[in-house]
């Protein structure tokens, strides 16, 4: 599966983005998808992910109550929309594919994913 990330931008503490992934493909409601962000300087780490199917989401606690991920599998799409941002979310942000389920919190691991967008920018002005 390919996946091509969207929607990144500069925007002022407090507001809003919404990110897309689309993903091309017919099998895309197979699989488990997550974002993940990268700051300079710093390691590639979990923002969040959801099931197959939609019906469990998961979140890094720096963004619970913040952001929130969901996804369309009719149009093999999975959003990241983003509320509440601060200057520490700026960072480029990737969306990723897992071909298995997610078990015993393997949702955090970048490892568990198999294939990965190209990343796009956010950042967050104070």
């Amino acid at each position: 599966v390919q996946l091509q990330a969207s929607g990144g931008g500069l925007v002022q503490a407090g507001g809003s983005l919404r990110l897309s992934c689309a993903a091309s493909g017919r099998t895309f409601s197979r699989y488990s998808m997550g974002w993940f962000r990268q700051a300079p300087g710093k390691e590639r780490e979990f923002v969040a992910a959801i099931t197959w199917s939609g019906g469990s989401t998961y979140s890094a606690d720096s963004v619970k109550g913040r952001f929130t991920i969901s996804r369309d599998n009719a149009k093999n799409t999975v959003y990241l929309q983003m509320n509440s941002l601060k200057p520490e979310d700026t960072a480029v942000y990737y969306c990723a594919a897992s071909e298995r389920s997610f078990y015993s919190g393997s949702y955090y691991r970048t490892t568990t994913y198999d294939y990965w967008g190209q990343g796009t920018q956010v950042t967050v002005s104070s």
